[in-house]
């Protein structure tokens, strides 16, 4: 089995923006793309135009109604990868040392040389992060992009992952969660970021901002339109030709 770092240099980690995210699937797509490209083995396709079709991604987008207390429903868009615990069960579990946790970074890994294919990360993972290549037949997870993030060939603007490059509404940000003076660390405490699932003890390094309530007060005030600015008519009352034939027409 393998054991985790006591502690890590660095808590790199991605923070979410559930307020901000369209559920346009770009990360999806771009984080598919580089990552079979690039680190590791591809991930596979099976019969990708099919009638059954299946593949493995490193990173899923899931899209829910909820319901609050007060207010209108809101469709919530759900980006979902590895959030790099710091109590890590996936790593822990490893029966071949496979899995692992980086101590300069915090960031967990798969040496796909030594995975065997069990599964046992993946039945331990609460968060349903971990997907088996069909074809390779080895774990596959987000490595958040560590050969982007690390890569002194690509200008500056471009270490980071793919997910967050590629992101049109900048609802993904990355950077070290564990010091409190960074961007990540300042958004995550100015928008009160959450964990994911905080009663399975793992200490996800990824955090979540919270939706924001949309365009109602409470019951007891009044219903709160944001359009309403723009659709109130430019002039009250009509003038010139227009006013003319308003005035016309009152008299029909």
């Amino acid at each position: 089995m393998t054991t985790l770092p006591q502690t890590t240099d660095k808590k790199l980690g991605l923070v979410i923006d559930l307020d901000t995210c369209v559920g346009c699937h770009a990360c999806v797509i771009s984080c598919k793309g580089w990552n079979t490209e690039n680190y590791g083995a591809p991930l596979s396709d099976q019969d990708p135009y099919g009638a059954d079709p299946s593949g493995t991604f490193l990173n899923r987008v899931h899209s829910y109604e909820v319901q609050p207390e007060q207010g209108a429903a809101q469709l919530i868009h759900f980006p979902k990868s590895c959030l790099h615990c710091e109590d890590a069960p996936c790593v822990t579990v490893c029966p071949t040392g496979a899995s692992y946790k980086r101590v300069e970074d915090g960031i967990v890994l798969v040496n796909e040389s030594d995975c065997i294919g069990c599964g046992l990360c993946a039945w331990a993972c609460p968060y349903g992060a971990r997907e088996m290549d069909q074809e390779e037949k080895v774990m596959k997870k987000c490595t958040l992009c560590v050969d982007r993030i690390y890569n002194e060939n690509l200008p500056e603007v471009d270490r980071e992952p793919t997910c967050v490059r590629t992101c049109p509404a900048g609802a993904r940000h990355f950077g070290d969660l564990g010091d409190p003076d960074s961007a990540v660390s300042q958004l995550v405490a100015e928008r009160g970021g959450v964990d994911l699932m905080p009663e399975q003890g793992t200490k996800p390094v990824n955090k979540y901002l919270p939706p924001r309530p949309k365009d109602t007060l409470p019951s007891s005030g009044p219903e709160f339109d944001v359009l309403a600015p723009f659709l109130e008519p430019v002039v009250a009352e009509p003038k010139g030709f227009l006013g003319w034939l308003d005035k016309a027409l009152e008299k029909i």
